[in-house]
């Protein structure tokens, strides 16, 4: 996800996306939750969040059906919760389990909202991703399986060497009080 910069994506001088539309959508439709499923911390299936697709389409809007069902990314620098800087815990946004917290997250410049570390290592579900011509590591709620981002191993000078990579479409985010 962060690896891709598509044309018309640069930033203006307010640090929006130039040309941005409230959402856009860069889909992977067909390359995502089915295809090329290795899990590599253990987690194959059996999610403690189960629910039919008419069920998630009837509970998400339909730009959050296209990414955590469907494995969409939303356009870089597009995303609501790039800038936030408070203080607070990240969720599923399908499903509410905990996801990183707000003291992990950091600016990669990549457009996406990125953190170095999960809140407990079985939080998510790492799977090998071969969709369009790359390997990557795709990042699921280990409660529900819904796609939330990739994480890369590229550093950025981080505690733990990774970068999580997500679409804010895919968390929601509650300050600490």
């Amino acid at each position: 996800m962060c690896s891709l910069f598509l044309p018309g994506t640069s930033r203006d001088e307010t640090g929006t996306a130039a040309g941005a539309t409230p959402f856009s959508l860069v889909t992977t439709k067909g390359t995502g939750m089915a295809q090329n499923e290795t899990a590599t911390n253990g987690h194959t299936d059996g999610y403690t969040v189960s629910k039919s697709e008419n069920e998630w389409r009837e509970e998400l809007s339909p730009e959050q059906y296209a990414v955590l069902r469907e494995a969409g990314t939303e356009r870089p620098w597009t995303g609501e919760l790039l800038d936030e800087s408070r203080a607070g815990l990240y969720t599923c946004a399908a499903c509410g389990a905990e996801l990183f917290k707000s003291g992990t997250k950091f600016d990669s410049g990549c457009g996406w909202p990125s953190f170095y570390e999960s809140v407990r290592p079985e939080a998510v579900q790492l799977i090998e991703d071969t969709s369009l011509g790359m390997v990557r590591t795709e990042v699921r709620c280990a409660s529900c399986g819904s796609h939330l981002g990739h994480v890369f191993p590229d550093g950025f000078g981080t505690p733990t060497g990774d970068r999580y990579c997500m679409n804010s479409l895919s968390l929601n985010f509650t300050p600490e009080s």
